[in-house]
């Protein structure tokens, strides 16, 4: 059971990164609490890194559940 609920959290992460990826692809621009830019090519590769690092656990996670 502890094995599902990890596996359903890593899951909303992916779903999150990916969502985060998809509005990195259609322009958006995102901006810190002080108004600074965020670098959207360092941030596209933080969530790309991300989101190749859930697959990987959830992968694993998925091989030992069933």
């Amino acid at each position: 059971m502890a094995g599902d609920s990890e596996l359903e959290r890593l899951k909303a992460r992916r779903v999150t990164a990916l969502y985060r990826l998809d509005l990195i692809g259609k322009g958006a621009q995102l901006t810190y609490e002080d108004g600074a830019p965020v670098d959207m090519k360092s941030e596209q590769a933080r969530l790309e890194e991300m989101a190749a690092d859930l697959d990987r656990r959830i992968a694993r996670l998925e091989s030992t559940i069933h």
